[in-house]
């Protein structure tokens, strides 16, 4: 009753992994293990109380599972490994290509940073050059004002010169006339 009991446990098992695992083709150890199978139980169904033909039935059915067991795990193995292998050589190649793709646009952008580099100088020596050219429009400017205000107050004296001496010649045209009258009262 114990090794039904198993036999009915490990066909789960192997019901649950072939469910799991993807379909493949069966091995040839699979086909010799069915075939085994078949022809342990068509003898054993001939002759089911005999104990030494039953216990050797279970060693040969446990030893079955077992070599079938490793030939599932050898071959899940072996694909394993196949597609880790072929994993890491797409994982490889696309970094690779990743790879070069970072590469070209970090040249691009070290080329566009030198580009903003370059027009940024203009930009400051340019605008250096306004600022130097603007102190010295300034100071063209402050020296011109300067200038205007001498002229302006030269222009304020000589308008002060003049209306004293407007009002001096004035004063003499005044004076002139009378000395011309005293003359001529006197000559008369």
């Amino acid at each position: 009753m114990a090794s039904l009991y198993t036999r009915s446990k490990e066909s789960t098992r192997n019901r649950k992994s072939q469910s799991d695992s993807p379909p493949a083709s069966p091995s040839p150890t699979a086909k010799t293990l069915r075939h085994e199978r078949l022809s342990r139980l068509e003898s054993g169904g001939s002759n089911p109380t005999s104990s030494d033909s039953y216990g050797d039935r279970d060693r040969a059915s446990a030893r079955a599972r077992r070599e079938a067991r490793e030939a599932r795990l050898a071959s899940l193995t072996s694909r394993a490994e196949e597609d880790s292998n072929r994993d890491y050589k797409k994982l490889y190649e696309s970094a690779l290509t990743e790879n070069q793709k970072l590469k070209t646009k970090l040249q691009e952008a070290q080329l566009e940073l030198a580009d903003i580099k370059s027009k940024l100088e203009k930009m400051a020596q340019q605008k250096q050059e306004k600022t130097s050219d603007r102190s010295s429009m300034l100071e063209m400017e402050k020296r011109e004002r300067r200038a205007l205000e001498r002229k302006m107050s030269e222009m304020e004296e000589e308008m002060k010169v003049l209306t004293e001496l407007k009002s001096d010649n004035q004063r003499l045209k005044d004076e002139n006339g009378a000395l011309i009258r005293v003359i001529s009262k006197l000559s008369k």
